[in-house]
């Protein structure tokens, strides 16, 4: 440990701290702009400018290391001054249009001039030209409201490690996209929207589906539904002002049904559809390795992240045999939407449209993939984020907080708590050991809770063992096999476990591109960071743990649809409808 002052406080901190953690440390606020947690830190902005006594110059709170002895303030004149000069700049060239900006009232650079006291421009600079990149499904991309912070390029490069944007040209003519300005469209960019996650401003966001949904919701011959997915309900409510972690279930579908939908539903129905595939589809793969001898493509990995996907698809082919054959919870909602639901109450499904509310942008790329077509029409129509469902709310005039819990809509109405546990990193491989668990020895996950150890352990690569002991007599040849799990979020970390260890003693691995799991998906509303990140994932715990069923084999519902449609688990009807393949795909130079 080391002591300092910072703001005539005498403190102590770690050895190797930054004075921006002695701060957060001791509760003193210093502004960032490029900074993000977790990453190295550039010191590019220079907005978290400090004076340290001694030094001749203000330096950087970000990336410089504390020192024993140092007397630190942070809200001198002269750092004030600096600050509001270097904001002052930014605003000089920043094409903003902060009236009609989406991120108006949500922008890191308007609040820094607002508590800064900027009330007027004293430099008028020439503005940075605009270009629009709406080549992609997911993200939309704004040149002249870029201000070069390069977190984007951190979080690409270093988080997810596909590297599709980095800064062109030098001065005044630096841009911060795909070389050559290419649109992403012509990158490998895997959708993930990590970008639009941590952009400070408007030059990075989603893709804004808004006006195409009001137009189905006002449109008398459309039948429209609505999906959410289990990570908006701990999310939604920080937009109106909710602490992070608030759980909304019942507000939310108060709020869909006054936006006019026909239908509400929960994608936590076919998440536990999802885990009766992939659990079976597991015990198959196993069971013909372990009873019958056979070759068979293990670890299995799962393949619920469209930007894991995406990823796999364009950087390790030799994986696909690996994935599962499962769509995705929202895919799969889509297709037993237009097939067992519209036969269920009369409506032509070329008349339906099935809309999602998903945390991802990377789900509105997977959305308008030609494969995922097996019901005739694709299986979900337009994806909302969960920041453009709460635009549409505030644009309803709807009161949020104000709203009267209401519950998801038949037949889809209950899920089991595995499926609340899809929004968190590990949450996808848990429920699915779980599911398997059960079927295999007809007893629940014996661990605390039913949940495996390290469940709020936000690392990005973790493992677990489990044994299978006295299991029914159909699963006798699993007496006493160690079933070996590892779950992996951030990108750069897939390419960090391929690189150092040896997948083949493992049977079972989840990917999340987003670190944290959904919960932080480049949807969701900004900023998280590692305590939001907490509060989000417990809040889902809380929910799952809250449910009288735990296990997606046991959702009466689930038990409904096999009977009535399905019959049962990798069957002909749930092979056509419920599972698809991916293909190669040749990355692009960057």
């Amino acid at each position: 440990m080391i002591s300092l002052k910072i703001n005539d406080k005498d403190i102590q901190v770690q050895d190797g701290a930054t004075i921006l953690e002695a701060a957060k440390s001791c509760d003193i606020y210093i502004p960032t702009l490029c900074y993000l947690e977790n990453l190295k830190p550039r010191g590019l902005c220079r907005v978290c400018v400090v004076e340290v006594e001694g030094a001749k110059n203000l330096i950087p709170a970000c990336s410089t290391p504390a020192a024993e002895g140092m007397n630190i303030k942070t809200n001198t004149r002269r750092v004030r001054e600096s600050r509001k000069m270097i904001v002052e700049l930014l605003l000089s060239e920043h094409n903003g249009e902060c009236t009609t900006c989406e991120r108006n009232n949500d922008c890191e650079l308007q609040k820094l001039a607002r508590d800064l006291g900027i009330e007027e421009l004293r430099y008028e600079g020439e503005k940075t030209s605009s270009q629009i990149d709406e080549s992609t499904p997911g993200i939309f991309r704004d040149s002249g409201k870029c201000i070069k912070c390069r977190r984007c390029v951190e979080v690409c490069q270093g988080v997810e490690s596909v590297g599709a944007i980095s800064p062109q040209s030098r001065g005044f003519d630096t841009t911060i996209g795909p070389a050559f300005d290419h649109p992403l469209s012509e990158v490998t960019c895997v959708q993930c929207g990590q970008c639009a996650a941590v952009c400070p401003v408007g030059a990075i966001t989603e893709r804004n589906y808004i006006q195409q949904v009001w137009d189905a919701l006002d449109d008398p011959e459309k039948y429209v539904v609505v999906q959410t997915a289990p990570a908006i309900r701990s999310a939604l409510g920080e937009a109106f002002g909710l602490e992070p972690g608030t759980p909304v279930t019942g507000k939310m579908v108060a709020a869909l049904k006054e936006l006019g939908f026909d239908g509400v539903f929960d994608t936590n129905f076919t998440a536990d559809l999802t885990i009766m595939e992939e659990g079976s589809e597991l015990l198959s793969r196993l069971t013909k390795v372990l009873r019958d001898g056979q070759k068979q493509a293990l670890p299995q990995f799962t393949s619920c992240c469209p930007a894991w996907i995406n990823f796999a698809e364009h950087y390790y082919p030799e994986l696909l045999k690996n994935l599962s054959t499962c769509k995705s919870p929202q895919q799969m909602f889509g297709a037993v939407a237009k097939t067992y639901y519209a036969e269920k109450i009369g409506v032509d499904p070329a008349k339906m449209v099935v809309v999602s509310v998903m945390p991802c942008t990377a789900k509105k790329f997977e959305s308008q993939r030609e494969e995922l077509t097996d019901s005739g029409y694709p299986d979900v129509d337009y994806v909302l984020t969960t920041r453009e469902l709460a635009r549409m709310i505030n644009q309803s005039g709807i009161l949020f907080s104000l709203l009267e819990d209401q519950k998801m809509d038949s037949p889809f109405p209950e899920s089991s708590g595995a499926a609340d546990i899809f929004a968190n990193t590990g949450g996808v491989m848990e429920a699915a050991v779980r599911t398997a668990y059960k079927i295999v020895t007809g007893r629940n996950l014996p661990t605390d809770k039913m949940h495996l150890k390290n469940i709020m352990d936000l690392e990005g690569i973790k493992e677990a063992s489990l044994k299978i002991e006295d299991p029914v007599k159909e699963w006798s040849f699993l007496d006493g096999a160690e079933l070996n799990v590892m779950v992996i979020h951030s990108l750069s970390n897939v390419r960090k476990v391929l690189k150092e260890k040896d997948i083949s003693k493992y049977h079972f691995i989840e990917v999340m591109s987003c670190p944290g799991g959904c919960i932080s998906g480049g949807g969701q509303p900004r900023f998280t960071d590692n305590n939001i990140r907490q509060k989000r994932i417990q809040a889902i715990l809380t929910e799952d743990e809250g449910k009288e069923i735990r296990n997606s084999c046991e959702n009466p519902f689930i038990q409904q649809i096999y009977s009535e449609y399905l019959k049962q688990p990798l069957g002909e009807k749930s092979h056509h409808l419920l599972h698809t393949e991916y293909f190669e795909k040749s990355p692009v130079e960057q």
